[in-house]
């Protein structure tokens, strides 16, 4: 796949690309594996704005992603690769020996034919789905359980990868895409291959409707808001924030301010953080 730009047509399309559909599937997707996606518009159970710049967006249906592969043993065929709208990458629906179709993340070079394994013993090859004490260090991998049996919850995003630098007695060293090196057990599992669809990041949406159509409503500056509505408000003529420091429109500091609670969290299985 590649990178298309718009033209000229419009004022909003000359900056615009997008990414050519050359290796997806034109079939509809698995009419058992998609769901509904009801819209909250960023509002919780109550009807108050939980999360501010959301709403509207196109009609969209979740296709139910087999992160777990745990159908172990069993070979399964690619049966096409399919534009996932709930997500950056691509997928894969496999078909199964005994019948059964489940979608998983299409890795970069998977097509349509290929065979993929989740065992133990399968090739490294990407789409397989291996344990990291058995995937040699230096291999690049995606979908990776943080916990096993949980299914992968690590690099899942278009174009990324992780790195498996090494392996010592019961963990294994994992550079992430942020640079992080962080210890996983080895007993968890993880996909071969980098994520597919590496071109979305160079895509450029060209115009404001195309980020209202993902559901994404404008944001506006704290310091062009009225007073009443904003810490950063008011003032005669542009101004700045204002001291002591940065503040969220409830007046709780930000930009800087730690709100990790250490009481849940550790940084026990990070060696090296990606800052």
């Amino acid at each position: 796949m590649a990178i298309k730009r718009l033209g000229k047509m419009t004022s909003s399309q000359r900056h615009g690309s997008k990414i050519t559909k050359s290796g997806i599937s034109k079939k509809k997707p698995e009419k058992r594996l998609v769901v509904a996606l009801r819209k909250r518009g960023g509002r919780d159970n109550q009807g108050h704005v939980a999360v501010r710049s959301r709403g509207g967006g196109h009609k969209r249906f979740v296709r139910v992603i087999d992160f777990k592969r745990d159908k172990k043993e069993i070979e399964a065929k690619v049966e096409a690769v399919e534009y996932d709208p709930g997500r950056t990458a691509n997928i894969a629906l496999l078909l199964y020996k005994d019948g059964e179709r489940r979608y998983i993340l299409a890795p970069s070079g998977l097509k349509e034919g290929d065979k993929v394994l989740a065992s133990e013993k399968a090739e490294v090859k990407p789409g397989n789905f291996i344990p990291l004490a058995k995937i040699p260090a230096g291999t690049v991998i995606h979908n990776i359980e943080m916990s096993c049996g949980k299914g992968g919850q690590l690099v899942r995003s278009a174009g990324s990868g992780a790195d498996l630098m090494s392996k010592e007695g019961k963990y294994a060293q994992v550079r992430m895409p942020s640079g992080e090196v962080r210890l996983v057990l080895s007993n968890c599992w993880a996909t071969v291959g980098v994520v597919g669809n590496q071109d979305w990041k160079n895509v450029s949406l060209g115009k404001a409707g195309r980020k209202r159509w993902m559901g994404r409503r404008p944001k506006v500056r704290g310091v062009a808001q009225h007073p009443g509505s904003h810490p950063h408000g008011g003032g005669e003529g542009r101004s700045g924030i204002g001291m002591p420091s940065p503040k969220s429109p409830w007046g709780k500091k930000t930009l800087g301010k730690k709100t990790r609670r250490r009481t849940k969290y550790s940084d026990r299985m990070i060696i090296q953080k990606r800052k």
